[in-house]
């Protein structure tokens, strides 16, 4: 069973973004963009549900989330995690564009035929009217592309990129990072080999010829430029973390081996915290202690945060402001977090002013 789903440009014109509104998203991504050149000495601050599955407890945790970016704007550059894709391993929920229900993935095969393509076509304006509401809060929205050719549906919304773990090395993905107009963060593959996202990087930053769909839905072979912006994003992987100093200066050093700028986000969750949310403090305490020794490079850091601490199976019956999939922070524990990641940028700003000239 097939359908049509509607074109980037009719969805665009159903939800619009309007002259304030792209203004806005244009002036976030500048902003990242002078954090990673280091123009800007603030930390780059990712935070968010490990996936949006309800718009409303969404909605509330990003009014929460602007608060406190406010409470740190002099430090942080704060930027809300809002992914509406979710790579898998194996069979699961593959997030609210292409199953906003949750439960498509788990239905049997007789019944799955009948329905699949109705759930896509509910789920893109669904995703892409709640993106538009969250970017009208003045937060800039960070997005992982999995399924290129839904690009062209939010990328208009999105200030930061990633290109995940399990596509680091897909030359479709990389290829599309150098297409997208906002910095992209190459993460490392699962097993934690930083290589991968080191080629990634010196992939998007060349020029391609890029196929996805035109504004009409038809596809399109275009020319990029190339990213300026992408870089390493260190999540740890089944090998061990690699959040610590050695770490991020061994990736750094590959970086710079390979000609390419020396700037890294480092993801407190997945592989550097051992898939437990309870650990990301312990990360990032470790991360601060390196920015206010004046670790140059460490340009920004991840957090899975949502409302309410940990995770919950998919059920009719879920509860409010929970994560569906990974285990997040709560909101205290992040604000605790976020203050400590304040005081080192302090510090570590404090140190190069008492450096004398």
């Amino acid at each position: 069973m097939n359908a049509v789903l509607p074109s980037p440009e009719e969805l665009q014109k159903s939800i619009p973004v309007t002259a304030a509104l792209a203004e806005s998203v244009a002036g976030h991504r500048a902003a990242i963009a002078a954090v990673l050149d280091g123009l800007d000495d603030r930390l780059l601050v990712i935070a968010g549900p490990c996936s949006v599955h309800d718009a409303a407890s969404t909605l509330d945790y990003a009014r929460r989330l602007r608060a406190l970016a406010a409470e740190h704007r002099a430090d942080l550059l704060i930027v809300l995690r809002a992914y509406l894709e979710k790579p898998r391993t194996g069979i699961g929920w593959p997030g609210l564009l292409l199953d906003p229900g949750l439960d498509d993935w788990c239905c049997g095969p007789a019944e799955r035929a009948l329905r699949p393509v109705a759930d896509a076509r509910t789920g893109l304006p669904m995703g892409r009217r709640l993106l538009a509401e969250l970017a009208e809060l003045d937060l800039p929205l960070a997005y992982e592309f999995v399924e290129p050719a839904l690009a062209p549906y939010v990328a208009d919304l999105v200030s930061w990129g990633a290109i995940g773990a399990r596509t680091v090395e897909s030359p479709p993905h990389r290829r599309l990072a150098s297409a997208l107009p906002m910095p992209i963060g190459c993460k490392n593959r699962p097993d934690g080999h930083v290589g991968a996202a080191v080629d990634a990087v010196g992939v998007a930053t060349g020029g391609h010829s890029v196929v996805v769909p035109d504004g009409k839905g038809r596809l399109a072979v275009s020319r990029t430029g190339g990213n300026p912006y992408a870089h390493v994003v260190l999540r740890g992987g089944s090998h061990g973390p690699n959040y610590g100093p050695h770490a991020v200066a061994d990736a750094l050093d590959r970086l710079t081996a390979a000609g390419l700028p020396a700037r890294v986000v480092v993801d407190a969750s997945h592989g550097n915290s051992g898939k437990d949310h309870t650990r990301q403090p312990l990360v990032v305490e470790s991360l601060a202690a390196q920015i206010a020794a004046g670790r140059t490079g460490l340009a920004g850091v991840m957090l899975e945060s949502f409302i309410h601490p940990g995770n919950q199976p998919i059920t009719p019956d879920l509860a409010y402001g929970i994560s569906v999939t990974d285990g997040c922070m709560g909101l205290d524990t992040t604000a605790g977090t976020l203050g400590a990641l304040a005081t080192a940028v302090r510090a570590r700003r404090e140190a190069r002013v008492a450096v004398p000239t």
